[in-house]
């Protein structure tokens, strides 16, 4: 595989900073940034006390320069609401947080180790290695990366599992067990407490997690994302975000197993669809 780049239009940044930002961060996200060191990167997720997904994020700490300051790589839609949530638990803490995606912007990189990234900030995608790495750019430099590749990385992206929020599964309706973020890096189940993490633990501790992204193959042209995954007259999921004829979706394991063992084929939109292996 040749190295490849491309500009995600659909990430956005916000910053925080000041001496409290580790800790306040880490009282808040699902995986422990304290340990970070600068460079590397963390995925995780902002929760609802029930411990559903509010957002999930790649925080990357920066090179310290006169205090700690943590980038967080989220999607574009929704960075001024995290910024504006973030707000919402600093009460006294010493931290600055800010949407940046104004004038930073987030570029992928595959197929082999980037070089050196002047301006920014390089960081490997701690969700799979198969994801190569990523960099926050100031935004004129992402740009002239370019979107050419776009389409490469999303076959990518699916092709590991690896869910888009938004697309893939809703905001505020999903448990990170649901969308993998279990098995993509995104918890620490030994740090110590963050919204919804007895939520999280419960699900862990008793395995009842029900749903999970997977892939699947189509036996046609992919239907829109949303479409629902149906064992005939039985909705098992929905389908998400697609790649020729591969697609992930959101299903419910125990009606797709019950489906496998009576030999019955699932369908979205009309389109036959089987779990790839």
């Amino acid at each position: 595989m040749s190295r490849k780049a491309a500009f995600l239009a659909d990430r956005g940044v916000v910053s925080v900073s000041g001496e409290d930002a580790a800790g306040f961060l880490q009282g808040l996200l699902t995986n422990d940034v304290e340990k970070l060191a600068p460079g590397a990167a963390r995925y995780a997720a902002l929760l609802t006390p029930q411990g559903k997904i509010l957002f999930d994020m790649i925080v990357v700490r920066a090179p310290d320069a006169g205090g700690p300051v943590f980038l967080i790589d989220c999607s574009a839609g929704q960075a001024a609401d995290l910024a504006k949530r973030l707000g919402f638990y600093k009460l006294r803490a010493k931290v600055a947080i800010a949407d940046e995606s104004a004038t930073r912007a987030v570029v992928a990189f595959w197929g082999g180790e980037p070089g050196a990234i002047e301006g920014g900030i390089r960081y490997a995608d701690p969700r799979d290695p198969r994801l190569g790495w990523r960099a926050i750019l100031p935004r004129a430099a992402a740009d002239a990366v370019g979107s050419e590749h776009a389409a490469e990385y999303e076959a990518l992206r699916i092709g590991a599992a690896t869910p888009k929020g938004g697309v893939d599964f809703a905001y505020g309706d999903a448990f990170p067990h649901d969308v993998n973020l279990d098995l993509l890096n995104g918890v620490d189940f030994d740090k110590g407490c963050y919204v919804g993490q007895e939520v999280v633990s419960r699900m862990k501790h008793r395995g009842t997690a029900r749903k999970r992204i997977v892939r699947v193959k189509l036996a046609g042209p992919p239907p829109d994302p949303g479409a629902p995954v149906m064992d005939r007259e039985l909705a098992v999921g929905t389908l998400g975000s697609s790649s020729g004829r591969e697609a992930l979706g959101l299903l419910r394991l125990d009606r797709v197993e019950d489906a496998a063992a009576a030999g019955r084929t699932l369908s979205a939109g009309g389109v036959a669809l089987t779990l790839a292996e």
